[in-house]
């Protein structure tokens, strides 16, 4: 066994497997995988290895799209079957939600050349004899989906490793990882030692456990699952061809052949957890009793479809283990309090998402960066405040309603509140419905009366929403902003620290602000903060709140000066944006500062008494609006929201909340990071790189120098979309007229000052520009739009600059 390795990866079911091999194939051949058991232990080996290339996020669809293709070309690779059926699926919509679903990725299907259509009843019933299409609205079929070999597949990644170099070490459990000085790692096991940059935890039902070695927790917990087998049936023995297989979401079961019998998997609504305070060291091969009482509704949905179930003998039923994270989604990067710890853990689709997994861990490890932007699945998306508690309610709700849609905006009550601040109590007594931002309640509008709902089309609470859109733009609002991420950087190096970090300047002049991007590994945009100017040897950074952690892990990569300290101020301080044309007059009832044009310009800040209340106020709005930010202590919160109210309520003026935020950015243009601006995107795509100080170093400035000249790939634009029934939310592809792909939509809201539905989109140049007529597939279907040569309302600015004197009136 190696004593050093490049990386050594923990876990040898297919994921860690994929790993491996991809690994070597980007040219370390150094590495090792410690399996503490054989290879397919724990969920792999049985595992109903169902492979479907579509998703509803489209970098998700991308990576199992690759996952997919991937397995011819490993037997052809390695000799080794992958055990490949590719009969084809059929989706099934019963519902009109569920037809939405479908046809926007029949639509990102164009978009990215994947095979995926609508097809007749008559077409359906020729494919599938035994199926009773009865209730379904529409029909999808995926020629390339169906089912691989779990230990094929497993080997076939071990094989094409070990022919790179690799190496793998079966019956070799991990007894310790530790953490040296100079940030590399010893990695322990019975047969000896590795000393190794990264390791990678891809250790499935034991991920827990091996991460505890490094003092790691992670959100995770297993259920049981249960699918089973039928005996032969007659007629598909006397078939000449595979059937394909059917995926039935809304009667929430799967079903495809298995040898000449049928193979039917539930996830039902009475699950069971297993192992919630660890999993047994001395479990591998091994299944739990079966128990189809709690899936016999599922089966009886799944007779009604195939009728030729009814009468079919059960011949095995397996009932294993399969591990959770709070979304049903991967755990997926290094872990941003571990200097090379990475993990891919909580997989569950693992056999249509390994390939693509295994890909872009080893871009991650070896290049620095993955090529996809996968935030969404990002480990830092979860915080200390993911308690065990929170993760066991969540699991619950995203087993029981595995096959649910995930709609655009959906907040799912399950586990909440986990995070709460001192003016909660006081907006659910106004009415307020909440989302979740990294753990944190926040509100998404004020209504007692419409409760929160989601939905491809318009919710109920659209009105809501726009009657606080209105007001903030015709008077004025308060808006909670305490969940931006905020830190504080003291001390004689804060300044250098700041811009060695970021890539534009850091303000010289106390009470200055400027907006500045983080550079990512390969040229794109990690980030971008507002950054303020508040004494010499201090500054303020705020910037996206989901991306805290994601921060944490990329600041991390500048050494912080002798003496400077990086704090963040995100749980111990909260903030409210008072904007609109009112929010001066609403302002000076609660203050003795001179809020004027002449004493406190746009992009100023400074430190003032509010209703006695001391804050950070920076003059700024994401509203596109005159108005402030004001940053208090969390224990003056109650204070100063029940003052900014009171006198609010004389200049006509209320709470809004962020589906009011977003609407008003969409009026404006403003791209957002998460949603907008991403790794995946370049500043002169994403409209930043007039941001980018060339005379002065930062963190990657060689990548984006690589970069820097190149064409833009798609641009950054605004659309105007003719649409009365939905809007789009992002993800929605973008073609020309005559059916040609021409970008997709990042976000989308409807702009109600301006009395338009709009969307943020990245478009290839070449192909639509300013002026042009572009089709979005909202709801899957064509929707003429044009895209916009500048934003709806005031494109100069001059609201923001309080120059509204010389603003034409909206169209």
């Amino acid at each position: 066994m190696r004593t050093h390795a490049q990386a050594v990866v923990i876990g040898g079911g297919v994921v860690g497997c994929s790993i491996l091999y991809h690994l070597a194939k980007l040219g370390w051949t150094e590495v090792v995988l410690l399996e503490r058991d054989e290879l397919t232990s724990g969920s792999t080996w049985h595992a109903a290895a169902n492979i479907h290339g579509l998703h509803d996020v489209t970098n998700i669809s991308r990576l199992q799209h690759y996952t997919m293709q991937l397995y011819k070309e490993l037997e052809e690779e390695t000799g080794q079957s992958c055990g490949v059926f590719q009969p084809g699926s059929l989706y099934l919509a019963q519902t009109e939600a569920r037809e939405h679903q479908l046809r926007l990725q029949e639509a990102k299907a164009r978009r990215y050349g994947m095979n995926f259509h609508e097809i007749s009843r008559d077409e359906a019933e020729r494919l599938h004899p035994l199926a009773d299409f009865a209730g379904v609205r529409c029909i999808m079929f995926e020629p390339d989906g169906g089912n691989v070999d779990p230990s094929g597949v497993t080997n076939a990644y071990a094989l094409g490793a070990r022919q790179r170099g690799a190496e793998i070490h079966r019956f070799t459990p991990v007894t310790g990882t530790e953490q040296q000085p100079d940030g590399t790692w010893i990695v322990r096991t019975a047969k000896g030692e590795i000393r190794t940059p990264w390791v990678v935890n891809a250790a499935g039902l034991w991920a827990r456990e091996v991460a505890a070695m490094a003092g790691i927790t992670l959100p995770l917990l297993p259920t049981e699952h249960q699918y089973f087998v039928t005996e032969t049936i007659a007629q598909i023995a006397a078939m000449d061809r595979r059937l394909p297989s059917i995926a039935d979401r809304d009667g929430e079961y799967y079903l495809r052949q298995e040898g000449k019998g049928l193979l039917v998997g539930a996830y039902e609504r009475d699950m069971r957890f297993w192992a919630e305070d660890g999993t047994p060291p001395d479990f591998g091969h091994e299944l739990f009793a079966d128990d189809l009482e709690r899936i016999e509704e599922n089966m009886m949905r799944a007779i009604d479809r195939v009728p030729a179930l009814a009468s079919a003998g059960i011949k095995r039923v397996i009932n294993g283990p399969m591990i959770w994270s709070p979304d049903a989604s991967a755990l997926f990067g290094p872990v941003p309090e571990r200097r090379g710890y990475f993990c891919c853990c909580g997989i569950i689709p693992g056999f249509s998402q390994n390939g693509g997994l295994g890909r872009l861990a080893a871009e991650w490890m070896v290049e620095g960066e993955p090529s996809l932007d996968l935030f969404g699945w990002d480990l830092a998306r979860f915080g200390h405040w993911a308690t065990k508690g929170f993760t066991k309610a969540r699991v619950r709700d995203q087993y029981a309603h595995r096959f649910a849609i995930h709609f655009p905006g959906e907040e799912r009550a399950a586990g909440r509140p986990v995070r709460t601040r001192p003016a909660f109590a006081m907006q659910q007594e106004m009415g307020a419905r909440f989302g979740l931002n990294y753990g944190w309640e926040h509100p998404l509008y004020f209504d007692a009366q419409t409760p929160d709902s989601a939905g491809f089309t318009r919710q109920p609470w659209w009105e809501s929403v726009g009657r606080e859109a209105r007001m903030v733009r015709e008077r004025a609002g308060i808006l909670d902003i305490s969940n931006f991420a905020k830190y504080r950087v003291a001390g004689p190096g804060a300044e250098d620290w700041l811009n060695a970090l970021l890539a534009n300047r850091m303000p010289r002049e106390v009470g200055r602000s400027c907006l500045a991007p983080l550079i990512g590994a390969r040229g794109g945009v990690a980030g971008d903060f507002t950054v303020t100017r508040l004494g010499e040897e201090e500054l303020w950074v705020i910037g996206a709140g989901a991306a805290e952690r994601f921060h944490q892990r990329v600041f991390a990569q500048v050494p912080l000066p002798a003496g400077t300290t990086v704090e963040s101020l995100t749980e111990v301080v909260c903030g409210f944006n008072v904007a609109g044309p009112r929010a001066r007059d609403l302002l000076a009832l609660l203050t003795d500062a001179d809020l004027s044009n002449a004493a406190f310009p746009f992009f100023r800040s400074r430190r003032i008494t509010v209703a006695g209340v001391d804050c950070v106020a920076i003059r700024v709005s994401f509203t596109g609006e005159l108005g402030w930010e004001l940053h208090c202590a969390a224990k003056d919160q109650l204070t100063l929201y029940t003052a900014l109210l009171g006198a609010g309520r004389e200049v006509g003026a209320g709470p809004a909340g962020s589906r009011a935020l977003m609407s008003l950015r969409m009026e404006k243009g403003y791209g957002s990071w998460g949603r907008d601006y991403s790794l995946e995107y370049r500043p002169q795509e994403s409209g930043l790189d007039g941001l980018i100080r060339r005379d002065k170093d930062f963190l990657n400035k060689p990548a984006w120098e690589a970069v820097a000249g190149d064409p833009p790939r798609e641009v950054m634009r605004l659309l105007e979309i003719e649409a009365t029934e939905a809007d789009a939310s992002g993800g929605e592809p973008v073609f020309l007229p005559d059916g040609t792909p021409a970008g997709q939509v990042s976000s989308g809201a409807y702009g109600y000052h301006v009395d338009k539905s709009l969307a943020l989109a990245y478009l290839r140049p070449e192909l639509a520009g300013p002026g042009d007529a572009v089709h979005v597939a909202i709801l899957g279907r064509p929707h003429a739009a044009r895209v916009l040569a500048e934003p709806p309302f005031d494109p100069g600015g001059l609201r923001l600059r309080d120059r509204a004197a010389e603003m034409e009136p909206a169209q």
